[in-house]
């Protein structure tokens, strides 16, 4: 097996278990792209095995950091089930789940969703692309009533020196499929909906919505950014009067509106708007609204350590005008799913941006993604979401 020396001193966040190993720490070596390589220390010790990965900044992903661990078709196939395992124990509903969130699974660059019948794996890193027969394998003897579906389709392939890839891996037929969550109907299309088909990282935070709502007579909401609608979904659950839902996809907004129906909810408590959510909260500022409750959940402003600055003008502009359409007593949930938006600097955000509104408001509940979505202590890199629930003051 090839060896990949570190330059002196590198190999400290390995020995934190952090396992991610950057281009600039290698002293000497090479290997063919996602390749099992043996990491070593300048003076020869071993640290782990990794996938090699010769075009990302990320050049090392590691596989364990045992030296009597074999990189085989029976380790992937053990990490997906001790992945799956640990969700059982957890009383998940593997119907709509997570069921490998990468590096917190052991797993780098893997993740594993599932909707309904349909498995949708994303292969994000060299390692997983050269080992995806394996856990393709793996996945349909551990779950052999699923269909199998690609979404390897994310940006971070091509900083891995990978083509796009979509399609049916085992299976075939429909890619829209029927999930629940909370006793909600929720259609996911794999192969057109955003990420994997859906944002099942904020199941916990629709639930939180629905009972605010149901627990503070929220009447009237605005949600922003609304996609297909889940936020939307919580609200009337939750008994709001009315829900102002707010999106620049008109087939997000339509598939929404069906499931406004698919709920036996009344249509004419919703009003569905095609728009630039950010434009629409200075028309609705101009025009004097003012909301009960307001949801911001943005895509990501951030995908680079480059772009933190401009991602942060972006949160506070948008969190500024909500706090303008919020009377005393309004609740605001806001969100941040960039990676290089630490939960300490997107709080600092928010705060400056009710500042400028002069707005005060009271933490009541901090959110991130679920159970399915673990985090471990030693890659904090994979605590990306993070939502402040605020009741203005």
């Amino acid at each position: 097996m090839k060896t990949i020396r570190l330059h002196p001193g590198k190999e400290r966040s390995l020995l934190r278990r952090h396992p991610w190993i950057f281009a600039s720490a290698v002293a000497k070596g090479s290997a063919d792209s996602g390749e099992t390589v043996r990491v070593q220390a300048d003076d020869g010790r071993f640290l782990a095995w990794a996938a090699y990965s010769p075009t990302s900044q990320i050049r090392l992903r590691v596989w364990s950091f045992d030296e009597a661990q074999r990189i085989d078709a029976g380790f992937f196939a053990t990490r997906l089930s001790q992945a799956i395992a640990r969700r059982t124990s957890l009383g998940l509903d593997l119907t709509a789940c997570r069921l490998v969130h990468g590096e917190s699974d052991g797993l780098p660059g893997c993740i594993i969703d599932r909707y309904a019948d349909i498995a949708v794996l994303q292969a994000g890193s060299a390692g997983i692309e050269r080992h995806k027969p394996a856990l393709l394998q793996a996945l349909r003897s551990l779950l052999p009533q699923v269909r199998i579906y690609e979404r390897s389709d994310a940006a971070v392939r091509g900083r891995e020196g990978l083509a796009a890839s979509s399609g049916w891996l085992h299976g075939a037929g429909p890619t829209q499929v029927e999930i629940r969550e909370h006793g909600l109907r929720l259609l996911v299309d794999v192969a057109s909906g955003h990420k994997t088909g859906f944002y099942l990282d904020q199941r916990d935070a629709r639930g939180l919505f629905a009972s605010v709502v149901r627990d503070h007579g929220v009447q009237r909401v605005l949600n922003c950014f609304c996609y297909t609608g889940g936020f939307t979904l919580a609200a009337l659950a939750g008994g709001a009067q009315h829900v102002v839902s707010v999106d620049s996809s008109a087939a997000a907004l339509e598939l929404a509106a069906r499931h406004v129906t698919l709920n036996g909810f009344d249509p004419a408590r919703t009003t569905f708007v095609d728009a630039d959510a950010n434009a629409t909260l200075r028309r609705l500022r101009e025009g004097g609204e003012q909301f009960d409750a307001i949801v911001l959940d943005p895509p990501k402003f951030a995908s680079s350590a480059q772009q933190v600055e401009r991602a942060a003008r972006a949160y506070k502009d948008i969190n500024r005008l909500a706090w303008h359409l919020l009377p005393p007593g309004g609740w605001l949930f806001t969100f941040s799913c960039s990676g290089g938006i630490s939960a300490e600097l997107f709080q600092k955000i928010v705060a400056a941006a009710a500042v400028d509104a002069a707005a005060d408001a009271q933490i009541v509940a901090r959110t991130g993604a679920g159970a399915d979505h673990p985090l471990t202590l030693h890659f904090p890199e994979g605590d990306y979401l993070k939502g402040l629930l605020l009741r203005k003051r």
